[in-house]
Order: C-alpha cells, then structure tokens, then sequence
C-alpha cells in the first residue's frame, strides 16, 4: 500500500492517516462501516470532562451535604415552619387564661370548627350531639353541657383543665362514671384548647360580659 517500494508495508488506517485521507474500515456490519479515523480532540476532551464531571456530581450529590436538591431544600423549609409553629403554639398553650380562650380562641372560626370535629368524633357518645347528654329521648352516661352548669368550675381554664386532665382525683363524675382524661388519651393539648373554645362558642350566655383580672383570669 506505499507508493515507494523501498517504505515497509503499513496498515491501511496508518497509511491512510500519513496520506491524510478519509478512508473506512475494512470490516461491515448490517451494511455499515466506521471511519478509519481518529475522534477530534474536541469531542475527546468533551467526552473525558463528562466522565470526571459525573464521577464529581456523583461523590458530591450522593456521599456529602454539600449539594441540596430544591427538593430538598423546600422540605427542610417546610419543616422549618413546622417547627416554629409548633413552638408558636407550645407558648400560647403555656401562657393560656381565661381571657384568651374567650376572647381570641372562642372567636376564631378556624378553631371553633376544629373543636367541633374533635367533639363530635370523641365526645357525643356520652355528651350527644346537641351537647345536651341524650340521643333522641334516651339519656347518656355524661353531663350536658349546655344547661349553664359547670360542675368544676366555670371558667375557661378549668374547663380545659377537666379535659385535659379527666375527673379531679376523689371525684365521682357523673353518674359514677369518672370522665377520662384527653378522651381516652386520643387528644393533643392543641385539641383540647380547641374543644374548650367550641364548648365557650355553644354557650355564648355564659361567657357574655366576662370580666378578667390582670392576669386574664376570669372574675366570678
């Protein structure tokens, strides 16, 4: 394949590529043959850089916390905001009184309707729906708590108190039955704030015209 006799024999892709010819491989496969050529630097370094760049983003994405997906980033912000609500609320729990139970949780609709769905799923067996203690004409085991009468205290935080914590200790409860603190355990703190402010909104009379002392403490 040289053109002077007296060069060695050389194979076709190096003679091709010391001519400076284009030429195609000997072999064909499904009628489709290759270049005999060398790739261009350009697509080899583009090919190479590939290569260390997917090794690097692998290392990086997978084996450090120095790369966070958005998604990633929009969970940890949402658990954020978890988060500093739920101590929002552990604070306006802690601090609670009589005046804020009336006054800001028992006229906020979004919480009146909470505890009115925590009611209704926990407490109508033995209060009825109508929270007058009886289903039809068929007394329940519970008080009514619609009659005006607050059995263990009229205000706010001790009608919490007696859901969150049950029948005081040596107390009967009605009938012989002690209720139970938290419905049975079911409830959160949140729930029972809830509940109270619903129990207050059902019974607008007994909380008209309240007046507080200076630590919102309800004045009987």
């Amino acid at each position: 394949m040289s053109d002077d006799p007296s060069e060695p024999e050389v194979k076709r892709g190096a003679f091709a590529k010391k001519k400076g010819e284009v030429i195609l491989r000997e072999h064909e496969y499904d009628g489709i043959q290759e270049f005999d050529q060398k790739l261009p630097n350009w697509w080899l370094f583009t090919f190479y850089i590939a290569i260390v760049w997917f090794v690097a983003y692998w290392v990086i994405y997978y084996h450090t916390d120095a790369y966070r997906t958005d998604s990633q980033k929009i969970t940890e912000m949402m658990e954020t905001i978890q988060t500093e609500k739920k101590a929002a609320l552990a604070e306006a729990l802690a601090s609670l009184t009589d005046k804020a139970l009336i006054e800001e949780w028992a006229t906020d609709p979004a919480k009146v309707s909470a505890g009115e769905t925590t009611y209704m799923q926990t407490c109508t067996a033995c209060h009825g729906t109508g929270l007058d203690a009886k289903m039809g004409d068929i007394p329940l085991s519970g008080r009514p708590l619609n009659d005006g009468e607050w059995h263990y205290g009229k205000a706010p935080t001790e009608i919490f108190k007696m859901i969150n914590n049950g029948t005081p200790e040596g107390g009967a409860g009605y009938n012989g039955v002690p209720m139970i603190a938290k419905g049975g355990g079911m409830l959160t703190t949140q729930q029972v704030a809830e509940l109270t402010a619903f129990l207050i909104a059902k019974n607008p009379d007994d909380f008209a015209g309240a007046t507080f002392d200076d630590q919102g403490m309800l004045i009987e």
